[in-house]
């Protein structure tokens, strides 16, 4: 239409207050302008970081609403959720999970949801239509710890949380190798901790508290430790604390996550750096994308993350350098 008469919609617009019909929008198109983003838990707040920007990219570049839950990785519920999302004629999507068992996906896509999966890589040989976007979590805790393998560290810890992922076991490997390749297999070493729910997604700080006790007073504890996230990392700020121990004099940590909240903790925390905006954006686009053509193929997508060097990291202290 013409500019004047444009002009003339607007202005009835205005003063009628005029809202459109979503629910006939949704009758006439038959698609709904929101999408499913399904996470482990809300309660860390690297997945509220993530849902942000996800958010962001999808509202004010697409004009799709996002719909939140939390799946606490429990595939009953992720399969709930998605059972309610096609119910809502939701076809697009994002999942946070990372279980090593993808299967339960595969009807969800066969009923005409679009997904894509975020922290895990593709299951090798699979031809279930779904994209893929993760860090290269193998390379985030391989940086890591050849940040303090740099800093004259021999003894060295990942603390992690007891429940497995995909995910995790990359991060797992990727500190291995970079003990390996320093010389000191030997003396890395996996401490881990349960919690009460299975992958402890919503405690980690927790998590992080007990295992710094445990760690604490073990008279031949890592000089040097990679935490699994960020959240787990605080935790072990506040329990080495409480335990008596000063970081990174007695003990140095590393991060992985790079949540601002990282640079505020005492002290400012050394962490591994996840490209969340440039990885929501890609996520976006691929759900999009997909939905509006299904012929585009669905792909792998690894992003790189980059070390923060903060106050969390020193040499060890020369008792424990005689010590290990």
């Amino acid at each position: 239409m013409g500019a004047e008469t444009l002009a003339r919609v607007h202005q009835a617009i205005s003063a009628l207050d005029y809202r459109p019909n979503r629910a006939a929008q949704q009758l006439k198109t038959g698609r709904t302008p929101m999408l499913g983003l399904l996470v482990p838990s809300i309660a860390n707040p690297m997945y509220g970081y993530i849902a942000r920007e996800i958010e962001t990219s999808a509202q004010e570049r697409h004009g799709h609403r996002v719909v939140l839950g939390n799946t606490y990785r429990n595939k009953d519920k992720e399969t709930g959720f998605f059972e309610d999302l096609v119910a809502h004629q939701i076809r697009g999507v994002i999942v946070i999970s990372s279980l090593v068992d993808e299967r339960h996906f595969e009807s969800a896509v066969r009923r005409g949801l679009v997904m894509v999966s975020y922290d895990r890589r593709a299951t090798p040989g699979s031809a279930t239509a779904i994209d893929h976007v993760s860090v290269d979590n193998f390379e985030a805790a391989r940086m890591a710890t050849a940040h303090l393998v740099a800093y004259g560290h021999r003894s060295l810890g990942f603390v992690t949380a007891s429940g497995r992922t995909m995910s995790r076991d990359e991060k797992m490997r990727g500190f291995f190798a970079a003990a390996e390749q320093a010389g000191l297999r030997a003396s890395a070493h996996i401490i881990d901790g349960s919690a009460q729910s299975q992958f402890g997604d919503s405690e980690m700080a927790e998590v992080g508290m007990q295992l710094a006790a445990r760690i604490a007073a073990d008279r031949r504890r890592p000089t040097g430790v990679v935490a699994l996230n960020d959240l787990l990392a605080f935790g072990l700020l506040a329990g080495f604390r409480e335990a008596g121990l000063s970081v990174p004099e007695d003990i140095s940590i590393v991060g992985i996550d790079g949540l601002f909240l990282s640079a505020l903790t005492n002290p400012p925390l050394s962490t591994i750096r996840l490209p969340v905006p440039q990885m929501a954006r890609t996520i976006v686009e691929r759900v999009i994308g997909r939905m509006a053509d299904p012929a585009i193929k669905p792909s792998e997508f690894l992003f790189t993350p980059s070390l923060i060097e903060r106050a969390s990291v020193a040499g060890p202290a020369k008792s424990a350098r005689v010590r290990a």
